[in-house]
């Protein structure tokens, strides 16, 4: 079997409601970029990934575009599906620093892998370790507090008990978040926080220290992507335990935060870090290094969340509830598959077709394409 083709389907997908963080304006719809990578026998493997603009991500969706088309395509024609390692492997010499691409192109591998063996593709990473996969519900900035209880709740009454609060901003506001949600809910949730790289050392050790009598399980990225240094210096200064996700990008970058003990969890997440191989990898290094593992993602369609799932249902060891479905969660406002994922009493369930287990849907993807 050998590829032929790839094919590039550049989306513009709404958010349900303004998707604000820390870092930009709020955002009303993500651009997405969903590939097709075609074989001479017929089968055809499907990837995603975004064109995110920040934190770490300068692509937009036309470059990822072009450089699909203009370099990997080129590349990879005539090539085995099956070398996925291998395939990477050249991608990486053909343009240095494209895991956003070459996440979409190699999770694309995976699936037709499954198809042509007829198996999800967790089967093929480790067999199945679990069926359904328990996510955290993500909170986005809101105006009110009161906003910011209703979507809690909601979140609440579909039966999620996790959640990721998104901070940055404010301080006050976000202390007052933090007390509303610990009094709405008790002690039967789980608070997390999300700075997305916002503050100052300063201001985040203020800030965390405020919230360390609230119970809260990690702050996520509190500080600059750069600064390693201050994120050991704030590890050893708070009891909240620090997260790293835009500083790991990498395996070389994770790895330098091990040694610098600059976090003890890790959150991956598809586009960022390259697909599901690379993303593979870098559990393998957590995990060996006895840090928690958070499977994310940013908000994407049912295909990328579908990847993180397989991953989550191969992997033997502890997993932290994670993010990886904020887009099939309730963020977005459509998707492109004909049967979309969705949380049932706050899980995901894995899968259970040949390959990624999603199929795109014609319908919905004229509907939502902007290169026609």
């Amino acid at each position: 079997m050998k590829i032929t083709e790839i094919e590039t389907i550049p989306l513009r997908l709404p958010f349900a409601h303004t998707f604000t963080i820390s870092q930009g304006p709020g955002r009303e719809f993500i651009d997405t970029l969903i590939v097709r990578v075609h074989t001479d026998q017929d089968l055809v493997g499907i990837g995603e990934t975004q064109a995110w603009r920040r934190q770490g991500s300068a692509e937009t969706i036309w470059n990822l575009v072009r450089t699909i088309k203009d370099y990997f395509e080129p590349a990879i024609v005539g090539r085995s599906p099956f070398d996925i390692a291998g395939i990477l492997k050249t991608l990486d010499a053909t343009l240095s620093n494209t895991l956003y691409p070459q996440a979409a192109v190699a999770d694309a591998l995976y699936d037709i892998a499954g198809k042509a063996v007829g198996l999800p593709v967790h089967k093929l990473l480790g067999g199945e370790c679990r069926e359904q996969v328990r996510v955290c519900g993500l909170l986005s900035l809101r105006p009110t507090v009161e906003e910011l209880l209703d979507d809690a709740q909601r979140f609440h009454d579909r039966g999620f008990r996790h959640f990721g609060l998104k901070i940055g901003v404010d301080p006050r506001r976000d202390l007052a978040n933090v007390v509303a949600l610990r009094n709405r809910f008790g002690d039967g949730v789980v608070i997390r926080v999300d700075a997305n790289g916002a503050l100052s050392y300063d201001a985040a050790l203020s800030l965390l220290k405020k919230l360390e009598p609230y119970d809260i399980d990690c702050a996520e990225q509190p500080i600059a992507i750069w600064d390693l240094d201050g994120l050991a210096a704030l590890a050893r200064a708070t009891s909240i335990p620090i997260m790293a996700d835009e500083s790991v990008s990498t395996d070389h970058s994770l790895l330098e935060v091990i040694r610098r003990r600059a976090a003890t969890v890790v959150q991956t997440k598809i586009a960022k870090n390259g697909g599901m191989y690379r993303v593979w990898r870098l559990w393998a290094l957590a995990s060996a290094a006895g840090m928690r593992i958070y499977p994310g993602n940013h908000p994407s369609t049912s295909v990328a969340t579908a990847a993180v799932a397989h991953l989550c249902a191969a992997w033997p060891e502890p997993l932290m509830e994670g993010v990886f479905a904020v887009g099939v969660s309730g963020a977005l406002a459509g998707d492109v598959v004909t049967e979309p994922l969705a949380p049932e009493n706050g899980e995901i369930p894995v899968p259970k077709g040949p390959g990624l287990g999603v199929e795109l849907d014609a319908e919905k993807i004229a509907r939502f394409r902007i290169d026609r």
